[in-house]
């Protein structure tokens, strides 16, 4: 599980947003946003800087990524 702090996440369309780009990127996704902590907690078979990089196609901005 890769955990990502993001920083430009402010509602629920973000949420949605994010999660729909990941599952987009893996199916088999399993995806949690935190919008208070700017987290958003990804399990996932693919690369982190894949992911990170799909997020950043969504519009938001990827401060720090860490293996959870």
């Amino acid at each position: 599980m890769y955990e990502f702090k993001v920083e430009g996440m402010t509602c629920n369309h973000c949420v949605q947003a994010i999660t729909k780009s990941l599952t987009k990127l893996d199916s088999r996704a399993k995806v949690q946003v935190d919008l208070a902590s700017k987290l958003v907690k990804v399990d996932s078979v693919e690369d982190p800087k894949t992911l990170a990089a799909e997020i950043e196609e969504a519009g938001y901005t990827v401060l720090s990524t860490a293996t959870v």
